[in-house]
């Protein structure tokens, strides 16, 4: 048995922050369980254009969707396998979350997580956040962005960082290195230094090492059992609090099946009661897209960061805070959901994603056995909200994009419309080729969420605590009470910086951790 003053579940986005940032302090014992290999001197991870080659292979955990009668059943949900979690697996997309985020999160319980609050937490960030460098700008991206300021009347946006906005399109900054087209990821930018300089002995890293139960002593979290690559299982202590930090899907899977969660179910499953906590697994959110596709004549030029360097912001509603629509723009035929229903892809051609920043469903993650080992079922109840504002979201989105691509300079481009093809038009076929071929941009997120006191299905506090129980609190996407407009993963990094924050603060402070109900339980690893 190997004892810490903290434990870390999942060297992912914001458990790489927490970890490096309470190690500062030399006297303070930190252990990282990761069931992931290290992304050291691994090409194919560190280069941020071969994100695409992730998907689904050795390093992907690949989670299944359920059913999805009016979306999409076959959409597989990609969580990294290897240090550095999904920031070593996205395209490193990296937006602040804007001012009306974070306040729509006070709003909803999270109190303290305000925009005025927050905002310090984004120049703390130790990645390279920069602009898609000159040299990696497209000239058909270039031309999409001048396309949809001049078709739709939005401004064109230099640096989405600098000021909130409500509209726009433009390049998009990313955390990455443009001379070498290398990651900065969480895992880059947090660990990578200690690692190569040796200059943190207290840090420990427990890599491909699977957390699969929490240790309790009555409500108190006190330590995680976890299985290594070669079978062995052990018991890794933590003398103050356990951090779980393995994402919206490991996180609420690990405590279920620890025994936390909504007692009905786990009695249903032979999984000892712990602690009745019926949020667990609820409030499962996502940033549901569609995609259009053109031919090209002709290939593209190759130069590009990641294959999807530009976007569009647009604001249909002039009383919403902010955009309430997205596209991505992919310098690629993105076609394997069209493909799946008769759609035949292009040998060169483009794709426009729209996207629903602020989507209305709401969906569930449950368990369906006892054994850890077992996937958890994924229930994003995609476009089942009941104003239908998701499904009507992407009609608005296929019309506008078809202006854009109607408009100069991109038009002298493309060659034909693949899919849905411009004999789709009425709203009708529109929403059914939307939803039919709708995918993911992997942004699970909310199944843990915080709340205040009064809030039933909160199951952390605004301290990250998990309610009900003491040593333990959770730091990652699955505490987002509401999903953010942009990209999360700026927000999950500033998680990180804020509960590293709130560690200290108890630890300085004298404060006997966790004697209210908190929790943080991350997965790093999961079958």
């Amino acid at each position: 048995m190997a004892t810490y003053d903290y434990v870390i579940v999942g060297g992912g986005t914001a458990g790489s922050v927490i970890a490096s940032r309470l190690t500062e302090d030399p006297g303070v014992r930190v252990a990282v369980i990761e069931g992931g290999p290290s992304d050291m001197d691994r090409p194919e991870v560190l280069t941020l254009r071969r994100w695409l080659g992730l998907l689904g292979g050795e390093l992907d955990y690949d989670y299944p969707t359920t059913e999805q009668p009016r979306g999409n059943s076959h959409i597989r949900h990609s969580r990294a396998r290897v240090l550095g979690g999904c920031s070593s697996h996205n395209t490193l997309i990296s937006f602040k979350p804007l001012p009306s985020d974070w306040d729509e999160w006070e709003e909803a319980g999270a109190r303290g997580w305000n925009a005025e609050t927050m905002d310090p937490y984004f120049g703390k960030l130790r990645n390279n956040i920069v602009a898609v460098d000159e040299k990696d700008r497209n000239a058909i991206a270039r031309d999409f962005v001048e396309a949809a300021t001049a078709a739709l009347g939005v401004p064109r946006v230099e640096g989405f960082n600098k000021a909130p906005f409500t509209e726009g399109a433009g390049f998009f900054d990313l955390s990455y290195h443009p001379e070498n087209n290398k990651r900065s990821s969480a895992s880059v930018a947090y660990l990578h230094p200690h690692m190569k300089a040796g200059d943190r002995p207290n840090l420990d890293l427990f890599l491909e090492t699977w957390a699969y139960r929490l240790e309790l002593d009555g409500n108190r979290a006190t330590g995680v059992h976890v299985r290594t690559a070669d079978g062995t299982e052990r018991l890794i202590s933590a003398e103050r609090e356990v951090l779980v930090c393995a994402g919206a899907v490991d996180t609420p899977r690990l405590l279920l099946h620890s025994g936390i969660g909504p007692a009905r179910d786990l009695e249903a499953l032979g999984i000892p009661v712990a602690l009745d906590l019926p949020g667990v697994g609820e409030n499962l959110l996502d940033h549901p897209e569609s995609v259009i596709v053109w031919e090209t004549d002709g290939p593209i030029p190759e130069n590009s960061a990641m294959d999807s360097d530009a976007g569009l912001f647009v604001r249909r509603d002039e009383t919403a805070p902010g955009p309430d629509l997205m596209f991505h723009f992919y310098q690629i035929p993105f076609t394997d959901n069209p493909e799946r229903i008769g759609y035949e892809k292009p040998e060169h051609g483009v794709s426009m994603t729209p996207n629903i920043p602020k989507p209305h469903s709401r969906g569930r993650l449950f368990l369906t056995s006892a054994d850890p080992a077992v996937k958890p079922a994924l229930d994003f109840r995609y476009f089942t909200d009941e104003d239908d504002y998701d499904a009507r979201t992407l009609v608005d989105g296929i019309r506008l994009a078809r202006e854009v691509a109607r408009a100069e300079p991109l038009a002298k481009w493309l060659k034909r419309e693949v899919c849905p093809g411009p004999e789709v038009t009425s709203d009708e076929e529109l929403s059914a080729y939307a939803r039919q071929v709708a995918h993911t941009v992997y942004h699970p997120a909310g199944t843990c969420r915080m709340g205040a006191a009064d809030d039933g299905l909160a199951v952390v506090d605004p301290e990250l605590r998990v309610r009900g129980l003491a040593g333990i609190r959770i730091a990652d996407a699955s505490v987002f009470p509401t999903m953010p407009t942009v990209n999360p993963m700026l927000g999950v990094l500033m998680v990180g910086e804020k509960a590293a924050d709130l560690l200290r603060s108890d630890g300085s402070s004298g404060k006997s951790p966790d004697t209210t109900p908190h929790s943080t339980t991350a997965l790093g690893g999961v079958a």
